[in-house]
């Protein structure tokens, strides 16, 4: 009867995919346990949501350790350790006494006076049991760290991946776009043009062959992260007699390969001039007066949900993404007909928008970026990476950063917006004829305090 118990109390403590004790337990929705690894690799390749292997049942991916259970793990273990110490094999020669004290520095067990000797007596000594439980922890921990990096490098794959498909998608419209303003500006200038092509093309093919490159590595990364993740998960399986002789090499092997993880990359296309564009602008320069100031908190304003959609689309919000504010402006005249050419002096702000926006955006910012009420180019900065973003709707590109001005072009008569580096003469972005309809307002926004410095030449 009492062997009968034993099977039966094993047996509750035993995962069904790995067949082992339960490591680091975990109970889904169902009732089902598991270690908390095996659920974690039964999720590669499998599309959400996700199943019970014994019952068939759909649960979610938050998991939460079984205590219970994890503690009735450790006492088995313990008694399974007790019994092999109580074993011939690790009794003490010289005393003849069971050793159940753990020297860490030469990695033995020792018996109670052995411990008190000269030879061990400076030496770090616990409790097998106690050192075996503290094995076993600094395992899982390297096992939790592990597996968010496989994760990373996971997100990281699919990040390189969808980059390659709106890399392709952005050289293809940039040429479209590049071409039109030619054709309008310099009919002439075809040698150029094919030059301008044919440079940004070949730019391009690099940056594809880089993403490829990255995408491969990892990969790799992904095949090696797994593999140490197993091992590890295997080496939590053995017995604490195991454990204790020395996890120093794996540990050093696991935390070694955290720390050259691969990144996603941030490629951004030359701005190359395009003869004659910011002079054809100039003798349609106008003032403008940015003379309505108003104060955003941050969670308010466009910087914070352009840095989310730029660098943390899966970033949970912390107490310091509400910290701070911007200041933004709208010009004290709205435009109805006509062409206006201005140039705003961003005097190397790290955050700053420039466009034209309508009356009903003005008077409720909160709404959505996505709105159809402003037309802006936002520049947002987060660590040393700068993004480009235009809004309505909201697209990133791939170009380098305007240093000193940007030019703002508005077109009233087909209803178009040009965005222009004007130390490059290279365009940015051109919104298509037809884009808005009027009156729109000049807006500007940036990372300075209001009154430092004036925006306008």
């Amino acid at each position: 009867m009492e062997l009968d118990l034993t099977q039966a109390f094993q047996k509750e403590l035993t995962c069904f995919i790995c067949l082992s004790y339960l490591i680091d337990p975990v109970t889904i929705s169902c009732g089902h346990s598991f270690c908390r690894a095996c659920l974690h690799l039964s999720w590669e390749d499998i599309q959400p949501p996700v199943q019970c292997p014994m019952c068939g049942e759909q649960y979610q991916k938050e998991l939460r350790t079984n205590i219970v259970l994890k503690k009735l793990v450790s006492i088995v273990r313990q008694a399974s350790l007790m019994k092999d110490l109580s074993s011939e094999e690790h009794k003490c020669v010289t005393h003849r006494e069971t050793k159940r004290i753990f020297c860490a520095e030469n990695r033995i067990f020792l018996c109670q006076l052995c411990s008190n000797s000269h030879e061990h007596k400076g030496h770090r000594h616990g409790p097998i049991e106690a050192t075996a439980e503290d094995q076993m922890e600094r395992i899982l921990k390297q096992m939790t760290s592990l597996w968010e990096k496989i994760q990373e490098n996971q997100e990281n794959m699919e990040a390189e991946n969808r980059m390659k498909t709106l890399w392709m998608d952005y050289l293809t419209l940039r040429e479209e776009m590049i071409r039109t303003e030619y054709r309008k500006l310099q009919p002439l200038l075809c040698e150029e043009e094919e030059k301008h092509i044919e440079s940004m093309r070949n730019e391009g093919q690099c940056v594809l062959e880089k993403l490829r490159t990255s995408e491969a590595m990892m990969i790799q990364k992904r095949k090696e992260l797994r593999e140490m993740y197993q091992e590890l998960m295997a080496m939590s399986q053995e017995s604490y007699v195991v454990l204790l002789q020395g996890l120093d090499d794996i540990f050093r092997r696991s935390e070694s390969m955290q720390l050259s993880m691969i990144h996603t990359m941030k490629q951004k296309l030359q701005a190359l001039p395009i003869t004659g564009l910011t002079e054809s602008y100039k003798h349609l320069q106008v003032p403008i007066f940015f003379d309505n100031v108003t104060m955003l908190h941050y969670k308010m304003n466009l910087f914070y949900a352009m840095r989310r959609l730029s660098f943390r689309p899966r970033h949970k919000d912390t107490s310091a993404d509400y910290a701070g504010f911007h200041f933004a402006s709208y010009g004290s005249q709205s435009f109805i007909s006509g062409k206006y050419y201005w140039e705003i002096d961003l005097q190397d702000s790290w955050d700053w928008a420039v466009g034209v926006c309508k009356d009903s955006w003005l008077r409720n910012r909160n709404q959505p970026i996505e709105s159809e009420d402003a037309f802006l180019l936002v520049c947002v900065k987060e660590s040393n990476h700068y993004s480009l973003i235009t809004t309505c709707p909201v697209f990133q590109h791939y170009i380098e950063k305007p240093l000193g001005r940007v030019g703002v072009f508005l077109d009233c008569e087909d209803g178009s917006l040009s965005f222009v580096n004007v130390a490059k003469s290279s365009l940015i972005y051109r919104y298509p004829p037809g884009t808005f309809n009027f009156p729109v307002w000049p807006f500007f926004s940036s990372g300075f305090i209001w009154g430092t410095w004036n925006p306008v030449l």
